[in-house]
């Protein structure tokens, strides 16, 4: 005989969850910031440092601001799994955004690292960082999108999470800036090795975000595969 246990609500399928909102709050300091520099360069206040570079091409950083402010927030509510539970409408609508939003923020950060003049206080090292992991997100959303087009969801879930990691690395950086220029000075190369280490200590928590997906879901399989065949031989 087989009992089956009341069915339980439990927080995460009655709420969100607080991992969106999370998100959100790393990128809270570049978006405001952000904000401030398309209100200038809309003709408002100069409320933030003076930047040749954007004022002589402004086009790509507005494209780029709007963009990833959009795409993180859009992006944080994917991670949801009761939010996609409860709207996988949604989920799939904005998700189509989201890759949009996603690689017009890889594209043009990109556009910026190969185009605009060197930014100040910053070396060869950090050109580096910029190029490499702005093409791994584009890479990254690329592969996502193939996934899901073959019906590999586990696999395009891991993408879309390396993918929006990589663009939350100005939140990161804010804390690994301030550390590293509380530590070591404000040279070159502190600042490029700080830029670097935003990026590499998202990387290591998407990891490790998909590492425990992929064990949960292997655990999940593994026991109703055990139920199943208990139910099986009980027959």
């Amino acid at each position: 005989m087989t009992i089956h246990a009341p069915a339980r609500l439990t927080r995460s399928t009655r709420s969100t969850g607080w991992v969106p909102f999370a998100l959100v709050a790393i990128v809270l300091v570049p978006a405001i910031a952000g904000s401030l520099r398309l209100v200038e360069l809309a003709g408002g206040p100069h409320v933030m440092p003076a930047n040749p570079r954007i004022t002589a091409s402004p086009l790509p950083v507005v494209v780029h601001i709007i963009c990833a402010v959009l795409y993180a927030v859009l992006g944080a509510f994917q991670f949801s799994s009761s939010f996609r539970r409860r709207r996988p409408r949604w989920h799939r609508a904005s998700g189509r955004v989201t890759v949009v939003l996603g690689l017009a923020v890889a594209v043009s950060a990109l556009w910026m690292t190969q185009f605009y003049p060197r930014q100040p206080g910053t070396g060869e090292l950090a050109y580096l960082f910029r190029l490499a992991f702005g093409s791994g997100m584009a890479a990254s959303i690329i592969l996502a999108v193939t996934a899901i087009r073959r019906g590999d969801v586990a696999r395009h879930q891991a993408w879309m999470t390396r993918a929006y990691a990589l663009a939350l690395g100005a939140g990161t950086q804010v804390f690994t800036l301030g550390i590293g220029k509380a530590l070591f000075g404000t040279s070159e190369l502190t600042i490029d090795l700080s830029l670097g280490a935003g990026w590499a200590i998202n990387l290591a928590v998407a990891e490790y975000v998909i590492h425990r997906r992929s064990s949960h879901s292997s655990r999940t399989i593994s026991r109703r595969t055990i139920t199943a065949t208990a139910k099986v031989g009980s027959s």
